[in-house]
């Protein structure tokens, strides 16, 4: 509604990238941005994505706002906050509303109900709630990238994963000084 491209399709723009929106993007490759681009960062638990930005806009953890989730089935599903917003912090649609005020292209709602059916007008099935969904993701896009990968040919050598260190793959869990202290731990167990 506002403009932003997806990364897959701003990569595909043509000229220099001039500003870069992590919209609670911590795991992203520093080539992918450009060095002279200006960057905001969205987000709760800032990470690699709050160190490299020039603007934070602290958003929400999902225990403080209301939200809409697809679970791994396909289930939309509605939650509410658990615990009050912290600090600064705002729920993200607050957030993209207010920037999309400032890029002079308002969102056409103004309460999370006219969200929620805005939404709804988008992707009707998110008016179903606890129902079980065909998934469709990315409007087939990530479907057809799947089918192109199963056509190419396999990759030599070994599959190994790009994970080294699967307990501290998110903002939260790197942030956290308990599960720092449980991955040496592990470390130092498996070094034995």
């Amino acid at each position: 509604d506002i403009g932003f491209l997806p990364s897959a399709n701003a990569r595909k723009h043509s000229g220099p990238v001039k500003m870069v929106y992590l919209l609670g993007a911590d795991d992203f490759s520093e080539d992918d941005v450009p060095k002279d681009a200006f960057v905001v960062y969205q987000g709760h638990h800032g990470d690699r994505g709050a160190a490299r930005a020039d603007v934070v806009l602290p958003g929400a953890a999902y225990t403080e706002k209301a939200g809409t989730y697809v679970n791994f089935e396909g289930r939309v599903q509605a939650t509410r906050a658990a615990v009050p917003l912290i600090g600064n912090a705002r729920e993200d649609w607050k957030i993209l509303r207010a920037v999309s005020e400032v890029v002079g292209k308002p969102l056409p709602y103004d309460t999370r109900e006219q969200l929620q059916q805005r939404l709804v007008e988008v992707a009707p099935h998110f008016a179903r709630l606890q129902t079980v969904e065909a998934p469709v993701w990315l409007n087939g896009q990530y479907v057809k990238a799947l089918a192109a990968q199963a056509a190419a040919a396999p990759a030599a050598g070994v599959l190994k994963s790009p994970i080294d260190n699967f307990f501290m793959t998110d903002a939260i869990s790197r942030a956290s000084q308990t599960m720092a202290k449980c991955v040496q731990a592990r470390q130092q167990m498996q070094s034995q």
